[in-house]
Order: C-alpha cells, then sequence, then structure tokens
C-alpha cells in the first residue's frame, strides 16, 4: 500500500468513527446483519459502459437472479431493503422486499462510481482506450484518475450501511448496489488496498457480501452466491476476461 494511500485511508477511518460516536452508548451485544448484493444482469446489447446513466433495467436473466436471491432470504429476519437510485439495483431490490412485506428504500450513498468513460464502449482496440484524447483520464490508477476515487466511493458506503444497520438492529437488512463500490467497502473493511485489478473483483452478479456488526462494530464479512449457476461462466467472480464484445459488456455490468 503506497504511503498516500495510508494517509487516505486514516483520514477516511476518522471521518467514518467521528460519525459513529453517537452510538458508543448503544448495546454492544447487538448481531445485526446487512447484506449488500450487486444487482442483476442488465440488458444491455451494445455494451455501453453504462455508470449512472438512466434507462438501463435488468434483463430477463436479472429478473431470474433477482427472485433466486429472494427465494434464498425468505427466511431471513429481514426488516429493512434499500437500494441504489439507478434502475437496475432497484428492479433487483423489489421482490426480496416483496418477500418480507416491505417497500423499497432509496439511498443515494449506493449508487454506482462515477466514472469518465460512461457512455462509450471500453476496450484496449475497439472503444475509448483507442483515442489518445482520453489516455490522460489513466495517468494515476491509484485514486483512479478516471472516476470518483476509491475512498470517497467507501466513505459514503459505509455510512450507508452504518444507516441500514441502525434501522435494521437487532434483525437484518438488504443495501442492493453495485460492483465497484462494494468491492472497496470490503477492501477497506479487511485492510486490504483500495487499487485493484478489476478482473479479480470477488463481486458476481446477484451476489451477497454481507457485514456482521457486533453493536456498532463490524465483526465479521461473508460472501454468497446465492445465484451462481444462473450467471454465465465469463461473469462470474475471477473469470478471464474475454475479447471483443464480451469483454465490453462483462466491463459495463457494475
Amino acid at each position: 500500500m503506497s504511503q498516500g494511500e495510508d494517509i487516505g485511508r486514516d483520514a477516511g477511518t476518522q471521518a467514518l468513527d467521528s460519525g459513529a460516536a453517537h452510538g458508543a452508548a448503544k448495546d454492544e451485544k447487538t448481531v445485526t446483519v446487512v447484506h449488500v448484493m450487486r444487482h442483476g444482469e442488465v440488458h444491455n446489447p451494445t455494451g455501453l459502459l453504462y455508470g449512472r446513466l438512466p434507462g438501463y433495467h435488468l434483463s430477463d436473466l436479472g429478473r431470474r437472479m433477482a427472485d433466486r436471491v429472494a427465494e434464498h432470504l425468505e427466511s431471513r429476519d429481514i426488516t429493512h431493503v434499500v437500494a441504489s437510485p439507478l434502475e437496475r439495483a432497484q428492479e433487483t431490490a423489489t421482490p426480496i422486499a416483496k418477500a418480507h412485506g416491505l417497500d423499497v428504500g432509496t439511498d443515494a450513498r449506493l449508487i454506482e462510481a462515477g466514472n469518465v468513460f460512461e457512455g462509450k464502449t471500453f476496450g484496449v482496440g475497439d472503444g475509448a482506450l483507442r483515442r489518445p484524447e482520453n489516455w490522460r483520464h489513466l495517468r494515476n490508477p491509484f485514486r483512479p484518475s478516471w472516476g470518483e476515487p476509491y475512498l470517497e466511493q467507501v466513505v459514503r458506503m459505509r455510512t450507508a450501511i452504518e444507516s441500514a444497520k441502525d434501522a435494521a438492529r437487532g434483525h437484518e437488512a438488504v443495501c442492493v448496489s453495485h460492483q465497484l463500490p462494494i468491492w472497496v467497502l470490503r477492501s477497506f473493511v479487511e485492510h486490504r488496498r483500495l487499487w485493484h485489478d478489476p478482473r479479480r473483483r470477488q463481486c458476481t452478479l446477484a451476489s451477497l457480501t454481507s457485514f456482521t456488526f457486533l453493536g456498532d462494530r463490524i465483526v465479521s464479512v461473508g460472501y454468497s452466491e446465492p445465484a451462481l449457476d444462473l450467471v454465465p461462466p465469463h461473469l462470474r467472480a475471477g473469470a478471464k476476461q474475454r475479447g471483443g464484445k464480451g469483454a465490453q459488456q462483462r466491463g459495463a455490468g457494475a
């Protein structure tokens, strides 16, 4: 980890800790679980990096993924369901909330990471990287220079799951978000560097990254893939990226 990231991590931790002090007097023996779910597959026939663009909905397969996770969580003690404002996240959360007689809340802090390549295809020989005017955005992969800084993602995601934990205290909550913000949050909590190889993210479509709180403290992080059999092999966590259009679609499925 670089010295700059160490300093940034310390600053981010202070910002998070300062907001958590109010909960110090609460019952530190209460167990709460916050499941942070990545949305299901999106209908994206042109292979764009859609990012925060509106109008991108779940595909038929994505809806099946959402239904599968809703079935998986049906017996769990879920009392709070919230999602990113983007359509694909709201649609993923809907069957989970319905199974528990809940409404889907919206939390803008769960939104996809900002990215200057939004709305473009993204590839070395067939997309935005082919044009020299875009190369300046790649100058610093540690921040990263092409989009929302990793530490900013961590701060907003951490405060979002803290809010979900408070809303479901003593029970369980589901927060539906997007691959990159989920992965950098987990990396921060597990004390890993925030910059990384995107192909190595353990955050498959419709997966659950589950944070267990004891009182207001995270004591464990779990990961599960209830809809794995529905996920095409090349889109699974750790799969090698394929060339051509498939690679663009994999990269777009955030």
